[in-house]
This record gives structure tokens, C-alpha cells and sequence, in this order.
């Protein structure tokens, strides 16, 4: 454990998993540029010794400035060995980011299931693509499972298609609630139907415990990263149609805070 972990963006998930590597014994440290992330902004001190890297960025553009741009992670660490790339992106934007690295850097792409309250608790599900077998013990401080998914960008692919699903999931739930309140059902005993029977989905059966389960579209809050996460699905469709995907985010967009009855 003698070995420098940094994980940058240090938001709801990047900072429980910071305390999480930090209270499994791992010499682990934060950068954010958000002085309110409680964690480093001198990037200089951030890759001074820097070995291994996670990211949990936004998205693409924030993982171009982490990398390349504003922060140049990649220059500025001169022991950097590994990156774990666990932001949600697009595969092919992760895949090119081989030719974009030297090759004495690994790559591998490890985004995570699970919400903010698993990401405290350190039960996130890793999806991986690349060599999981050396970032095992990270994983493992920070999650309850960890799936390999096969070569270097497999885990990102394996992620956006997940998230497409669990976006249907949001879309359709939250459609069959507005309906059920113009019909007077009770939210509650339809949840629970729906739990113990054909209409069951991850959203539904996890309504009370998911904290974005209620909340309208905003750019910047987890229903808006997950409307993001469709579009990096629909960047890997090929020769196929897209209508349903797309009607899907668009229903993601158009959603409104729904109150507690």
C-alpha cells in the first residue's frame, strides 16, 4: 500500500470513494477543482508522486482538461503507472484515449453501479475492461463487486448499455406513476405490486431508497447524467435504429420533480 492513489473529482461519488481507498489504509489523496469538494486544488501537489489515477469527472470534456488540458495530469505526474478511467463515457471516446497516452501508462476503463448512498456505504459494482486483477484491492475498498467485462474498453460499453436500461427504467416507472395518480392509486401499494410482480425494475423496487428517484431533469444533477449516459450508448449504435434510446432520453429530459404523496 506503499503506492500514491489519486482520484480526482471528488463529487458524490468521487469523495465517498476517496474516504473508502483512505479507511482501507491506501495512501489516497483528492483533487477537485471546487475548493467545496474538501479535497486538494493545487494539482502540482495532487501528481507530486502520483502512481495510480481514478477519475470520476463528469464527462468527456472534464476528462480532456483532468488529462490533457487545465489540469495535464498525464505531464505533470511523472510516476503516474496506471489510469482508472470511472466516469461514465462514451467507449469510443475511452478507446481513443490509448493512442492519446504513452503506452508505458495502463489503461483501464472501470465505471461503477450504484448511487451516491452506495458509494458512501462501499457497495458500488465495478464494471472493467483491461487488467482488474492489479487494481483489485481499490475495488474492492470501494465496492461489494467487481465485473470483468473483458479488454480495455469493454467495462465503458458494458456501463452505458446497463444505463440505458436502468434509463428505461426511470422513464417508463415515472410515466406509470403520473398515469396511476390520475386514477387514484395509491403510490405505495402500486410500488409494491409492481416489486412482486412482471413490472418489476431496479427503480421501482428501490423508489424510497434511490435519491434521485423523485427529482426533474437538471444538467447538473444524477437524472441529467443519466439522460449524458444515453447519448454514450447511442455513440456506439451502429446500423441499427435508434428511435426507442432517443425517445427514452428525451422522456429523461422532460421529467419533473415528483412530490412524496
Amino acid at each position: 500500500m506503499d503506492e500514491i492513489i489519486g482520484v480526482a473529482g471528488c463529487g458524490r461519488m468521487g469523495g465517498p470513494m476517496l474516504r473508502n481507498l483512505q479507511a482501507s489504509g491506501f495512501d489516497a489523496r483528492g483533487f477537485d477543482p471546487r475548493p467545496s469538494a474538501g479535497v486538494m486544488t493545487d494539482i502540482e501537489a495532487f501528481c507530486d508522486g502520483l502512481h495510480t489515477l481514478i477519475t470520476v469527472v463528469r464527462d468527456s470534456a472534464e476528462t480532456d482538461a483532468l488529462l490533457f488540458d487545465d489540469q495535464a495530469v498525464v505531464e505533470r505526474a511523472r510516476d503516474l503507472s496506471t489510469i482508472v478511467v470511472s466516469s461514465t463515457l462514451s467507449p469510443r471516446y475511452v478507446m481513443a484515449l490509448r493512442a492519446r497516452i504513452p503506452d508505458h501508462i495502463q489503461l483501464i476503463d472501470a465505471p461503477m453501479s450504484g448511487a451516491q448512498v452506495r458509494a458512501e456505504a462501499g457497495t458500488l459494482t465495478f464494471m472493467v475492461g483491461g487488467d482488474m486483477a492489479s487494481i483489485t484491492p481499490l475495488l474492492d475498498a470501494m465496492g461489494a463487486g467487481s465485473h470483468h467485462m473483458g479488454d480495455f474498453g469493454a467495462g465503458m460499453t458494458a456501463k452505458v448499455l446497463n444505463n440505458l436500461l436502468a434509463a428505461s427504467h426511470t422513464a417508463m416507472t415515472r410515466l406509470v406513476l403520473d398515469w396511476a395518480d390520475t386514477q387514484g392509486l395509491d403510490e405505495e401499494r402500486l410500488l409494491t405490486l409492481i416489486n412482486a410482480s412482471s413490472g418489476q425494475n431496479w427503480l421501482a423496487s428501490g423508489f424510497d431508497e434511490i435519491e434521485f428517484a423523485r427529482d426533474g431533469f437538471s444538467d447538473d444533477n444524477s437524472i441529467g447524467i443519466l439522460a449524458k449516459d444515453v447519448g454514450a450508448a447511442l455513440d456506439i449504435a451502429e446500423n441499427t435504429n435508434t428511435e426507442l434510446p432517443q425517445a427514452v432520453q428525451r422522456a429523461i429530459r422532460a421529467l419533473k420533480p415528483r412530490a412524496k404523496p
